[in-house]
């Protein structure tokens, strides 16, 4: 029988597991594609680029603000009925767009209530989105043997990265062929199969031994937990200064304009140069594992990140730019499995809903913190100067961590990977 050391295919091996990657294709794929048909709405309503701004704010302050308390639910309820609910709520409020874009509704209704419904919508699916994240990384370390984490969390990895990627780019053609309202539902469609393919999931039992702990009681602990353990801390504090200093992403309309001048399809080819090496790196990773000297392969796909940043900063020809974001790309999507093999590995069964809570709140404020960062020292010290100031940041980051903290500069998850084994065999 082949080894799950060396099996790159293990956790597929999992009926339960392959049913949850297509659950998770759908949620993710339906939820990037809503985001980008409803840019294009709002935008079409208003022609004003700040209206943009505002669906971002509307997701994400939700999202934020509640995902302390969606954890303490989480590890609170069974999975499986918690995901439905989410899933449902996600179908809820994306019919409520669909109706939104069908003229034959919005005709008599004025622009300015028609914009205020869809940001509130907006805003209800940021709450959504709150309990979504925690409540699927529960039910993934529920599906599968802890043998079978960092298999497993390589195959979710690649799964979000490529419905993330194909959300977005099938409703920019989407709603080129078809128009915005057969576009919504589609989306509507990705609800539904989510749904049809949580059926084939069983219930789960709950782990957490202090149901009906007080809220403020298990938030402190969840917390704590994060903040007293070093690894889990290093791993979230790599990945949100990376992204807050190291993304060049809200930048690039500014370099494919006036720096490179490659217009709008340079523009896109340079968009998805990252997204194409996190994808690559990801499949790899299934053949290739990292829980071997995790900390220090972690350090340094970030150390790498920084500096493909830094030359993305200083080039100024076109191809080398396209080769620095794939690299970037490549190297992040070698942290990203690190990282969650990481939470996988070493959150206690009972808290998985709260640690992944607080991850969302690392990942979610650097993602919209970042480009207001970029924007900033773009402003501040020039375009260039900029992307080149977060990546010098980026490389300082991981001098600090790697110095201060041996522990995780040390860490090496097979050990991990090797005692579960032993405990399931």
């Amino acid at each position: 029988m082949t080894s799950t050391k060396t099996d790159p295919y293990a956790a597929l091996r999992y009926k339960e597991f392959t049913i949850f990657l297509l659950l998770r294709f759908a949620m993710v794929f339906g939820w990037s594609m809503q985001f980008i048909i409803i840019e294009w709405e709002v935008y079409s309503l208003t022609k004003n680029p700040l209206s943009l701004g505002i669906i971002g704010l509307m997701e994400v302050i939700p999202a934020i603000t509640m995902a302390l308390f969606a954890g303490h639910v989480v590890d609170q309820k069974e999975k499986k009925g918690l995901l439905v609910k989410c899933i449902l709520g996600f179908a809820v409020i994306s019919l409520g767009l669909f109706l939104c874009t069908l003229p034959s509704i919005t005709k008599d209704i004025s622009k300015t209530t028609l914009l205020y419904f869809i940001y509130f919508l907006v805003f209800l699916g940021g709450a959504v989105r709150a309990f979504l994240g925690p409540t699927i990384f529960s039910l993934l370390a529920l599906i599968v043997p802890k043998k079978i984490y960092p298999n497993a969390a390589t195959w979710s990895s690649s799964v979000w990265q490529i419905s993330s990627v194909l959300g977005p780019a099938v409703a920019g053609f989407s709603i080129n062929w078809f128009g915005v309202p057969s576009s919504m539902a589609v989306v509507l469609f990705c609800s539904v199969l989510a749904l049809l393919a949580l059926t084939q999931i069983e219930k789960k039992p709950i782990l957490n031994p202090k149901i009906g702990e007080p809220i403020m009681d298990s938030l402190k602990e969840g917390v704590r937990f994060v903040f007293t353990n070093k690894t889990i801390l290093g791993a979230l504090s790599l990945d949100m200064i990376a992204v807050l200093f190291g993304g060049a992403v809200a930048l690039l309309p500014v370099f494919a304009q006036d720096i490179l001048k490659v217009g709008p399809q340079g523009f896109g080819v340079l968009r998805a140069a990252p997204a194409v090496g996190a994808f690559l790196m990801l499949i790899l990773s299934a053949y290739i594992p990292f829980t071997k000297n995790a900390g220090i392969k972690l350090l340094l796909a970030v150390f790498a990140f920084g500096l493909c940043m830094i030359v993305f900063g200083l080039s100024s020809v076109f191809w080398i730019s396209v080769v620095a974001l794939f690299l970037s790309g490549l190297f992040d999507g070698i942290s990203v499995v690190i990282r969650q093999t990481i939470l996988q590995l070493k959150t206690p069964d009972s808290m998985r809903g709260r640690v992944a809570a607080v991850n969302s709140i690392f990942v979610g404020s650097s993602n919209e913190l970042g480009a207001f960062e970029s924007g900033l020292t773009a402003k501040l010290m020039g375009t260039v100067n900029a992307v080149v100031f977060g990546g010098v940041m980026t490389l300082v980051t991981v001098f600090f961590t790697g110095a201060v903290s041996p522990t995780f500069r040390k860490l090496d998850l097979q050990k991990d990977v090797e005692d579960h084994e032993k405990s399931e065999s």
